[in-house]
């Protein structure tokens, strides 16, 4: 009677590099997303804001892009399910409320959706590279980090500022 083996568990190494292949895919489908936001967007403020983290997006698609080449791969995306489900949300969201009152609430509800996905994957990413002492992939994922946390504050600050108030 022949034996398998067990599968060897994987290393904190690949589990970053399919961090990393998972948030490529989720930074470009995003990029890909936000013009949608954009156009649906009723208050000038959420728009800038949006259209600036669009920008935002296309330098954090390039930072990984260095980290893939610091850890001498080729940039590859792996499917991201969790973010094709956040915005697949957030699609319908748009359907449900442009016109409406809630409508640039409801864009905020999943663009916030969106960003604290981001800080939980990327606050990891950071850590594993920390702990494998990538200290320059460190520092790549740390700005991004950094602004995922600024979006989101500066969605906070919109909706509470005045968009939920025009909603009510």
């Amino acid at each position: 009677m022949a034996t398998t083996k067990p599968k060897d568990p994987m290393e904190l190494e690949a589990l970053f590099e399919h961090a990393l292949k998972d948030m490529y895919y989720a930074e470009k489908k995003i990029y890909r997303s936000l013009p949608k936001m954009i156009k649906a967007a009723n208050d000038p403020m959420l728009k800038e804001a949006l259209s600036a983290h669009r920008d935002e997006t296309q330098g954090q698609i390039e930072a990984l892009e260095q980290v893939f080449e610091l850890i001498g791969k080729r940039p590859k995306a792996e499917k991201c399910d969790a973010m094709d489900g956040i915005l697949e949300e957030a699609t319908s969201l748009l359907e449900d409320f442009t016109g409406g009152a809630a409508n640039d609430s409801a864009i905020i509800f999943s663009a916030q959706a969106v960003e604290h996905y981001e800080i939980s994957r990327y606050g990891s990413m950071h850590a594993y590279a920390v702990q494998l002492k990538m200290k320059e992939a460190a520092g790549l994922l740390k700005g991004i980090l950094d602004q995922e946390y600024a979006a989101d504050k500066s969605l906070s600050a919109l909706a509470e500022g005045q968009l939920n108030a025009k909603a009510a």
